[in-house]
Formats: structure tokens, sequence, C-alpha cells
């Protein structure tokens, strides 16, 4: 059981700072109501189990190549994070409790947010140095404990997703059309602001 409980907690701090990515599903959940949030964080869920299985494997190479990329994977998320940002500020609210989210957007929520987080590979890093820390390795813990490990890696940030969109889909159905349209224009705006930050951070490490 370590290593599930270790991925556990990995994956839930992993996934608890609050960016972009937390931003965009407290806005989905605002706006199209719980699942419709939750459906999007599982899709960052997945790309951080992804990037767990890698590092819990020891990929180097793969790791390798994808550092290698990361000025490409860096420009296109920032311009992702860019143009969802403007979608957003675009966007009139019609309330959660006017309709669900269908099937369509559903998809396009998940996936647009498992590729907005795998564009960056800096969280494997991230993997990487906490299983290192923790000593943590299938050498020393069993042949079935990397399944453990990313098995709980994906519940623990699938957990955190879970809390952050019920509790934002809660406070979406009290919220009246102009204060969804205020946060629709500040997450708009904020989420900009980090696509323009991404940018500005891959020009300086051009030069």
């Amino acid at each position: 059981m370590q290593p599930f409980l270790q991925g556990l907690a990995i994956g839930f701090s992993i996934a608890a700072p609050v960016g972009p990515i937390g931003l965009l599903c407290i806005r989905q959940s605002l706006t199209d109501g719980r699942v419709a949030g939750f459906v999007s964080g599982l899709g960052a869920a997945t790309a951080d189990t992804v990037y767990g299985l890698i590092a819990a494997l020891g990929l180097t190479a793969i790791t390798r190549e994808l550092l290698t990329h990361q000025s490409w994977l860096q420009l296109g998320g920032g311009v992702f994070l860019v143009y969802l940002g403007a979608a957003t500020l675009r966007a009139t609210p019609t309330g959660v409790a006017a309709h669900a989210a269908a099937p369509t957007s559903l998809r396009s929520a998940y996936f647009s947010i498992f590729a907005l987080t795998l564009a960056n590979p800096i969280t494997i890093l991230s993997f990487v140095g906490i299983f290192a820390g923790l000593g943590v390795g299938a050498q020393r813990d069993g042949a079935w404990a990397p399944g453990a490990l990313v098995l709980g890696v994906f519940i623990g940030s699938a957990s955190w997703w879970l809390l952050l969109s019920s509790a934002a889909g809660w406070l979406g159905h009290r919220l009246e059309h102009g204060g969804l349209r205020t946060l629709n224009v500040l997450s708009g705006l904020v989420i900009i602001g980090f696509g323009a930050w991404q940018l500005a951070a891959l020009l300086r490490s051009l030069r």
C-alpha cells in the first residue's frame, strides 16, 4: 500500500496549486456545472498520470526528448492560454441552471486541458524530483510498485479536481448573470496573463 499512498499524496499536492489549469476548471464549473469542471480536471489528472508513469519507470529517453522540445511545447501552451483567455472574455454566461454541458463540449473540455497540461514538460521534472527524494523506485519496492504509484497519482489528482469543481459548481448556482460575467472577465484576464508570461519567459530563454 505504501507506493499507492505515496502516489495519492503526490498527485494531490502537484494538482493543488491554483494556476491557469485550476482557473479554467473553476470557470468551466461556474458556467457549465460541476460535471464539466470535473471532466476538465480529469484531463489534467490524466496528463499528470502520464508524466508520473514516465518518471516512475525511469524513461530518461522520453524525458530528454520532451525537454528537447520544451520551447515548442511552451510556445503552443502560451498561445493556447491566450486564446482560451480571450474566448473566456468574450463568453456570455447563461448560468449553470440553464443548460447542461453537451457530450461534445465535455470531450473538448477533457482533451483541451489534457493537451494544455502535457504542454508543460517541466511537470515531469517535478515528479522525478519528488520520486527521487522519496526514494521511490521499482527496484526497491517490487515490479508492481510503479503501477500502484501511478494509480495513486491519478486518484490523488482527480480527488483535488473533484473538490475544486464541486465547490465552484456550488458557487456557480448561487451567482447571478452579472456575477458570472464579472468572473468571466477576471478569469479571462488572468488566463491571458499566464499565457503572456509563458511566452515572455520563452522569449527570454531564447535570447
